[in-house]
């Protein structure tokens, strides 16, 4: 007598509704805020991180103006506890999550032995750790949904490295192929995604709140975007599950230009970003070596 088996089906995942759940890193200032400002606009319930209360509450109340229920939890990235517990209330709150931005990151410069140890640390622990703590628990929630997206913000300089900023170059390096195998480990399950966003340079206040040993702090390179912009290739890359999205002034060129010379012409690149990056790299305004807001946010660089 032949028995039958029943074949396990794997159970299809449920449309995401109408008003997704989004929860975003780093929300209290440039990219972040404007993803967050963004999904209010559309009607998404939203959950935002920051380690600044007050810039968290500012905020909320811009994003609740636009009509948003909105959660915020104090949180630093770099601790992987305070990570779980910001996406434990998501799913408290809301009942599930749907989208996951994670965007949190801080800058130094300096030459690498000028970098104090500590400084260069904590810029690759909050910008590439912090990461894979959100990735954790992100992901552990949409396994469980069969559903979910995370976008992970890079850089240009995930791609090409330039001097004066090597935390953070190492820190987009590794966040990019971090991202890559995220991806890789997620082809299992087809309602979960994984995509980046690597935007050039974005007039954003990182550059005022970074870390300095060189008597000046950073500003952004031209062409520079806006975190509008870049807040809107966030929505497009969720919308339409994107692997990896340009997002700078000239609509992804000078981030394809400058990887291919990186990779291509490496002796040229490497004599001519130097200059570049004295000249258009830094600000031309002295300003005392400072951790900035590395290790602790600063309010009076906030505003």
């Amino acid at each position: 007598m032949r028995t039958r088996t029943r074949s396990r089906r794997r159970p299809t995942p449920t449309a995401p509704p109408t008003h997704p759940v989004v929860l975003v890193t780093g929300a209290s200032s440039g990219i972040g805020r404007a993803t967050a400002e963004l999904y209010a606009g559309r009607g998404a319930r939203l959950v935002l991180c920051s380690r600044s209360a007050d810039a968290l509450e500012r905020v909320r109340a811009r994003c609740a103006d636009l009509g948003a229920e909105v959660e915020v939890v104090v949180t630093d990235v770099a601790d992987a506890a305070q990570v779980q517990s910001a996406v434990d209330r998501a799913v408290a709150r809301f009942g599930r999550l749907d989208v996951c931005v994670s965007a949190a990151a801080v800058m130094s410069y300096g030459q690498h032995a000028d970098t104090p140890a500590e400084v260069f640390d904590r810029v690759v622990t909050v910008n590439l750790l912090g990461a894979a703590n959100v990735a954790r628990s992100a992901l552990g929630v949409f396994r469980a949904q069969e559903q979910g997206t995370l976008v992970v913000v890079g850089s240009l300089l995930g791609r090409a490295a330039v001097p004066l900023a090597g935390s953070y170059v190492a820190s987009k390096f590794g966040l990019r192929g971090l991202t890559r195998t995220l991806r890789q480990e997620s082809r299992d399950h087809p309602g979960v995604h994984v995509t980046s966003v690597a935007p050039g340079a974005v007039r954003t206040p990182i550059y005022a709140q970074a870390a300095t040993v060189i008597g000046r702090t950073g500003s952004p390179p031209p062409p520079v975007t806006t975190p509008e912009r870049v807040a809107v290739q966030v929505l497009r890359a969720v919308e339409h599950g994107s692997r990896e999205r340009d997002a700078d002034a000239l609509g992804g060129l000078l981030n394809k230009g400058m990887s291919v010379a990186f990779t291509v012409l490496p002796g040229l690149y490497d004599v001519l970003v130097g200059p570049m990056m004295r000249t258009l790299g830094v600000s031309r305004k002295h300003r005392p070596n400072t951790e900035g807001n590395v290790f602790v946010p600063v309010a009076e660089l906030e505003r």
